[in-house]
């Protein structure tokens, strides 16, 4: 049985949900990544993302909510954000 308190990892980071909220990195490094869903369709049982948004945000706390969003985007598909979001999370971590 899989352990239910283990974090899912994506490319070395962490991928945590609440919801249709999915947070993408560490809040110990400088930025990470939220993927909001916003649009889902049904095929079969299963409900698949079909309008996402991202977001590359900075994780300074004293920093407004409205000045954290550094990068936003829509992107049709969960992975083609999440493939984005790794992206602008990998340059903004380098520096670059």
């Amino acid at each position: 049985m899989a352990d239910e308190n283990a974090v899912l990892m994506y490319k070395g980071r962490p991928l945590l949900r609440k919801h249709t909220l999915v947070y993408y990195g560490s809040m110990a490094d400088s930025h990470i990544v939220m993927l909001q869903v916003l649009e889902t369709k049904k095929v079969g049982d299963l409900d698949v993302a079909t309008r996402v948004s991202v977001q590359l945000q900075l994780t300074d706390p004293a920093a407004r909510s409205r000045d954290r969003i550094v990068k936003k985007s829509e992107k049709d598909g969960f992975y083609t954000a999440l493939d984005v979001g790794c992206v602008w999370l990998e340059r903004a971590l380098a520096g670059k």
